[in-house]
């Protein structure tokens, strides 16, 4: 059985990849695909495995023996969900196996904003303390988790994950109702009012025509000039610009963002030319910790051996 992992380079080092070769013999693994490559090295393959390469109906024209794609990630945007279905391909992703691993990258990030972790590391490098007249430094704001609103806007297995971990914190949590919907159910709150109480907003919620764009000029406006807006979903969630001005006015206080709407940003982004300090952002590095990476290596074999098994497993198609 002919398998490829087309950009296996996405998923970082140090993985043991024993339950896979056990699976897939013949399984050969290339660091980034051209379309122009993918075409050539899924030719005759059974089984093509990917992170974030596209997939598209004619890619999957050029491997007329191709019977599944599994994904290390539970998007499955970057896949044609349609022409595998005509194809007769079998679509797999991957769930809960880094909520771990995203849900301590949040409240790292957290942390460090609410209590000015970076800007007092800076003052004792720029030697601020060491002629202060105090045995302390108080000049940047410090604040408990413990008298914060945390507003989730996305409900799954991270937006749970998060959750919990605020209730070990003591913060108080509420849950967005879904968004384009009008139906406020299941104690959730109206979008609208959670801009209004939020002290921190975490978005954990697929990007869909419904949330495309959903943090724009109007929500920044909404929220409390005390907020803060953290991203470890989709950067499409948020206008990029809008946030630059929200932050540089004032309208927030602070955000965090691990995702944009291109990665790389090869193209460049507002984000990335604001230096304030109320900004932090990682490079879409929430979900990769080294148990959650290799968590979603296991995940994918398990999709694999059920899929040879004649069992369905996380199929989506």
């Amino acid at each position: 059985m002919k398998a490829v992992f087309l950009d296996f380079g996405t998923m970082g080092p140090g993985l043991d990849l024993s339950s896979l070769r056990s699976l897939l013999p013949e399984l050969e693994f290339f660091d980034l695909s051209t379309a122009n490559q993918a075409s050539e090295r899924i030719r005759d393959a059974e089984f093509v495995l990917a992170n974030k390469m596209l997939i598209t109906d004619a890619l999957m024209q050029s491997s007329p023996a191709l019977r599944f794609i599994g994904l290390t990630a539970t998007g499955t945007n970057n896949v044609d969900l349609d022409a595998a279905e005509r194809h007769g391909v079998a679509v797999c992703n991957i769930r809960a196996y880094c909520t771990q691993s995203v849900t301590e990258h949040v409240f790292g990030l957290l942390l460090n904003l609410t209590h000015s972790l970076s800007q007092y590391n800076a003052a004792v490098r720029a030697g601020n303390w060491q002629r202060a007249g105090n045995f302390c430094l108080l000049s940047y704001p410090i604040r408990d988790l413990s008298a914060m609103t945390l507003g989730i806007v996305g409900y799954g297995e991270l937006g749970r994950g998060v959750a919990k971990a605020a209730n070990a914190f003591g913060m108080q949590v509420i849950i967005s109702a879904r968004p384009g919907t009008h139906t406020v159910e299941n104690g959730r709150v109206a979008f609208d009012e959670l801009l209004h109480r939020s002290d921190v907003i975490s978005l954990h919620c697929p990007l869909t025509e419904a949330t495309a764009g959903l943090f724009g000029e109007r929500e920044f406006r909404k929220m409390k000039s005390t907020a803060i807006l953290i991203n470890t979903a989709r950067g499409g969630l948020v206008d990029s610009e809008a946030l630059v001005t929200a932050l540089e006015d004032g309208d927030i206080f602070a955000a965090a963002i691990d995702v944009l709407p291109e990665e790389p940003p090869v193209n460049g982004n507002p984000l990335l030319d604001y230096d304030g300090a109320n900004l932090i952002m990682t490079p879409h590095i929430a979900w990769g910790s080294n148990e959650g990476r290799q968590a979603a290596i296991e995940e994918l074999a398990l999709n694999v051996a059920a899929f040879l098994k004649g069992e369905k497993r996380n199929r989506v198609v």
